[in-house]
């Protein structure tokens, strides 16, 4: 972060007296588990600590690993088992574990802290409410029958009940307007604030010698992962010589390997798992193509950090990707398998589309930063503080 971009955070916390705020959500940047939303709480929470702020990151405890670890200038605090951080994270708040706070910022990922309910134990903290995507399917995706329609309930009918004057951020204007239209909040209390890339992600090296398309993630149902493999599969029948590489760890590992060899695929499609920052950024200046087949998404952050090594993608047209691709500049949309198929062979066949897609995926990347994105957060925060204040 550039001395200009801490001086800026400094004042506007200065501005609103907060020198001291909590985040609260569901996991840390630990977590085996861990993807987009957290890597979006710590690009945040350490550009906050370095601006001077004193910065709790309070989640659920991660096995085998220490409870207290500072991290980037910020203190991650894990305590409790997934579900009971539900219950413990704003006990701490509210009882003042974490210390006197001047604010509070909650990460509502598919479960929500019932921030608005904290109030109820004493004053009113300056808080906001970081909602990246409605779950919606998801829940049935990961759930049982029973726990799945307990979790829709929960998003659908009884959250936004309480969270209709909350300070929503979410990160995409297509998110904003499905957040809006599915759960009922306020269109005037949802904000946009998009994520930010790394420097690291930047073009360089050598494209593969042969057409490859890559796509990263954690191996989880909403990731929609078998519907690539049969693409590419698809492709290579049709004489397309497409190799394909996806990267992540996840609770899908078995089936899509065990989908990869019933299709004959396991010589020309690759899952290696989790890949090291480095070898990540090598996978993207290598790829002909970026694939994104989720279902759900708050943007689709592996959209972006290809675009930043100059790589174009072809992804799924729902709320996130549709702000994360321009279609037509930076990359292609499809609605359905054909359509997954037919952008990935138009990529890969076109030369002159590729490389038009690709300068366009770049230049949009430049755009985008963590300063801008922790900038528009804390002026979001210092302006519920002023509110409260008055």
């Amino acid at each position: 972060m550039s001395g200009e971009a801490a001086a800026r955070l400094a004042q506007i916390a200065e501005s609103a007296r907060l020198r001291r705020v909590a985040i609260v959500a569901w996991r840390d940047l630990g977590d085996p588990e861990a993807g987009g939303s957290e890597l979006h709480a710590d690009e945040i929470a350490r550009r906050w600590a370095a601006a001077g702020i004193e910065v709790t990151l309070r989640t659920s405890s991660v096995a085998g690993e220490p409870e207290r670890v500072g991290r980037h200038g910020y203190t991650a605090l894990r305590r409790s088992g997934r579900y009971q951080v539900f219950l413990t994270a704003p006990a701490d708040v509210m009882r003042g574990r974490l210390g006197r706070l001047d604010g509070v910022v909650e990460i509502w990922n598919g479960m929500p802290f019932f921030s608005p309910l904290w109030r109820l134990a004493g004053p009113g903290l300056p808080r906001i409410t970081f909602l990246h995507h409605v779950h919606a399917e998801m829940w049935r995706m990961v759930l049982p029958p029973r726990l799945a329609a307990l979790g829709h309930a929960i998003e659908f009918r009884l959250a936004p009940l309480f969270y209709r004057r909350s300070r929503i951020v979410t990160l995409s204007a297509s998110s904003r307007r499905e957040i809006v239209e599915m759960l009922g909040l306020r269109a005037d209390r949802v904000e946009v604030v998009p994520p930010g890339i790394d420097p690291s992600f930047s073009p360089g090296g050598a494209r593969a010698e042969h057409p490859l398309v890559v796509a990263v993630g954690r191996l989880v149902p909403v990731k929609r992962f078998e519907l690539l493999i049969e693409a590419v599969a698809a492709l290579r029948e049709r004489g397309l010589p497409l190799d394909c590489v996806i990267v992540g760890e996840g609770s899908e590992r078995s089936r899509l390997e065990a989908l990869r060899h019933e299709l004959g695929a396991d010589h020309y499609i690759e899952l290696p798992g989790r890949l090291s920052h480095d070898r990540l950024v090598a996978a993207y200046r290598r790829a002909w193509v970026v694939a994104s087949t989720s279902l759900r998404e708050g943007w689709g952050m592996t959209v972006s950090e290809a675009a930043a090594c100059g790589t174009p993608a072809v992804a799924s047209r729902i709320a996130g990707h549709e702000d994360a691709v321009v279609e037509g500049e930076t990359g292609l949309l499809f609605d359905d398998p054909a359509g997954l198929e037919a952008g990935l062979a138009a990529l890969v066949g076109d030369e002159g589309l590729r490389l038009r897609l690709g300068k366009g995926a770049y230049e949009r990347a430049l755009t985008l930063t963590w300063d801008e994105t922790a900038s528009a957060s804390l002026l979001l925060l210092a302006g519920e503080a002023r509110r409260l204040s008055r």
